[in-house]
């Protein structure tokens, strides 16, 4: 068997999982780097606690140099060119090359979209963004509060209608919300609409049983930091004192300069297999677009959401497919479109969706009534995910846990 050597662009979840799983079964003649330009792997779905106070930054991290000890190459550094085409990858700590090269560089938030944004915009979106919000939501004692998401695409399809849900529950628990006038904003034509509408109405009457208005088909201009005020396509402007902003997300400069992309920035591949146009290239997670079967519109092309859990599947599908092509082993898998994701709703409880993205005729999406188990189903799987891809414990009982909470 000759020595194989695999390139990954990215450590957050499909890079980390593909990683991962591919060290697991391949031989240890194989070489697996992995490249960064950040030190740690941020857990982002914690981002909304950490919002509200409930978590601490150093809770929802963890090194990546620790992967090395696993037999993963770590190398952090900032990608400065893709070539495709020779599999090569120039960076600030000199170029890199490989047999196969998997892209999971993400989507960005780029907040420099909306003008005043920058100024007058407290967001969830990042780990700085989010300490931020904490600390003017710790300090808000009534008021009007406006989240907006102020372009699409975006990653993550519900956390926009959490912010706003979880922030009315911490209000309330804080006393304050009664003297608050909280709305929701938003370009989409209905919350969460990729899921269908049994999910989407399903938000909308949470938004409404908290008397937070939203606004659907609104469209974001630019925002006043001076005035404090939200400005629409309109013409209208909304007033706020504490503006909580959803940015537009794009994929990172490098991927849209490496001939891999389509004219919108994001990278096509195979909806089963991940490949891209170029041989023993692939690309998972958000920074692809894969339009969903029998749903497709020139205008307004639905696409798979944006969201970890595909990702996740997505790198376990790929990293199987891989080792078999190298070993001559096994058969190779097709990614399913299935996914779900936990909609938190801040005291305690949350629901939680799951259903086949790829329906031929429309998403078939099961929504289970919020509770506590749910709630604390999320809370396991951020403390298990952690665990499970930077700690030594055997592997025996990593498959375990899998299994318990990813099917």
């Amino acid at each position: 068997m000759a020595k194989k050597s695999i390139l990954i662009l990215g450590g957050g979840v499909g890079g980390l999982v593909t990683a991962n799983e591919l060290r697991r079964q391949l031989p240890d003649e194989h070489r697996i780097i992995m490249i960064d330009r950040e030190a740690r792997h941020l857990h982002n779905p914690s981002l909304l606690w950490l919002m509200l106070g409930w978590r601490k930054p150093e809770q929802i991290q963890a090194d990546l140099s620790k992967l090395t000890h696993r037999g993963i190459e770590f190398v952090q550094a900032d990608i400065q060119a893709i070539d495709p085409e020779a599999r090569k990858v120039q960076t600030t700590n000199g170029e890199f090359s490989g047999d196969y090269l998997v892209l999971a560089l993400g989507a960005q938030p780029m907040p420099e979209l909306t003008p005043g944004f920058i100024d007058a915009a407290q967001t969830p979106y990042t780990l700085e963004g989010a300490i931020r919000l904490r600390d003017a939501l710790n300090a808000f004692d009534g008021g009007r509060i406006v989240v907006a998401v102020t372009g699409l695409p975006y990653r993550c399809p519900a956390a926009p209608y959490e912010t706003a849900i979880m922030i009315h529950a911490y209000l309330k628990e804080r006393g304050v919300r009664e003297k608050t006038d909280l709305q929701m904003v938003s370009p989409e034509g209905m919350p969460m609409g990729t899921a269908g509408p049994e999910m989407a109405g399903a938000v909308k009457s949470m938004l409404a049983e908290r008397d937070i208005p939203y606004r659907p088909l609104t469209n974001t201009k630019s925002i006043d930091a001076e005035a404090h005020e939200l400005v629409l396509e309109n013409g209208e402007r909304v007033p706020f004192d504490l503006f909580v902003g959803i940015p537009p997300h794009r994929s990172p400069k490098v991927v849209r300069d490496s001939g891999l992309a389509n004219d919108a920035g994001w990278i096509p591949v195979d909806a089963k297999t991940l490949d891209t146009k170029y041989e023993n290239v692939f690309a998972l997670g958000d920074v692809t677009t894969i339009p969903l079967p029998g749903r497709f519109n020139p205008e307004n092309p639905l696409v798979l959401p944006k969201a970890g859990v595909f990702a996740h599947k997505q790198a376990e599908v790929l990293a199987h497919n891989l080792v078999v092509e190298i070993t001559g082993k096994g058969s190779p898998r097709s990614f399913d479109g299935f996914g779900g994701c936990f909609i938190e709703l801040g005291n305690g409880r949350a629901g939680y969706g799951e259903g086949n993205f790829y329906s031929s005729k429309a998403p078939d999406v099961t929504l289970h009534s919020p509770a506590r188990r749910w709630h604390w189903a999320k809370e396991l799987v951020e403390k298990y995910w952690l665990w499970r891809w930077f700690s030594s414990s055997p592997q025996f009982i990593k498959s375990v846990g899998d299994r318990i909470l990813f099917g």
